[in-house]
């Protein structure tokens, strides 16, 4: 076997290798418990849901442009899967408004965006969630699953391949995680990266 093909086979092993490692590390990660607060201020805890089989954390914000674009798809999937046992948490998000998306993204977004179901959403005291679990956008979505007393998170991202146009979607990321887990099965793909308004750190 020549030099060229073994370092070609190595090289090859390496990149599997490294994927194996970052989606080992993706869904093996746990959350032992945190508190988030509802519309009339009363503190519920992740724990609380432990009888759950998933919790979807969402993270979305009114006032971005493509958690609008969301938010009848996340109305739809919350009311789809909460009678199959997942718990939907939408958590408004602060977000830095200048760099949210680029001018051009963002007129596309404005001539698409036209009302939307409201979502019921929770408040996270000093982001502490969003940092977390490693949110950067809005919307991006957080699948955690019932693990040995904490919560395994897995999957981080993109609710689906299209933010823009609901019809033009191809792949569902969200609902194939979430028919996989309520399967049985792996979740599939750890994350894939989300589109949308960058988080506001304070």
């Amino acid at each position: 076997m020549s030099f060229r093909r073994i370092s070609l086979l190595a090289a090859i092993a390496l990149l599997l290798g490294t994927v194996a490692v970052g989606t080992a590390r993706a869904q093996g990660r746990s959350v032992a418990d945190f508190s988030l607060k509802n519309a009339a201020n009363t503190e519920v805890t992740l724990k609380g849901y432990s009888a759950d089989k998933a919790v979807v954390v969402v993270f979305v914000n009114p006032n971005c442009p493509f958690s609008k674009l969301y938010q009848n798809r996340l109305a739809a999937l919350n009311s789809s899967y909460g009678s199959r046992g997942v718990q939907f948490l939408f958590i408004d998000t602060p977000i830095n408004m200048e760099a949210s998306v680029d001018a051009n993204e963002a007129e596309k977004v404005k001539i698409k965006v036209s009302g939307g179901a409201s979502l019921p959403l929770f408040t996270d005291e000093g982001q502490t969630v969003s940092t977390l679990l490693g949110a950067t956008k809005t919307p991006e979505v957080v699948v955690l699953q019932p693990e040995g007393g904490s919560f395994a998170v897995r999957y981080r991202g993109a609710i689906d391949d299209n933010p823009q146009v609901e019809n033009y979607v191809k792949q569902k990321y969200l609902e194939q995680v979430l028919d996989n887990l309520l399967a049985g099965r792996a979740a599939g793909v750890p994350d894939k990266r989300a589109a949308g308004c960058l988080i506001k750190r304070f």
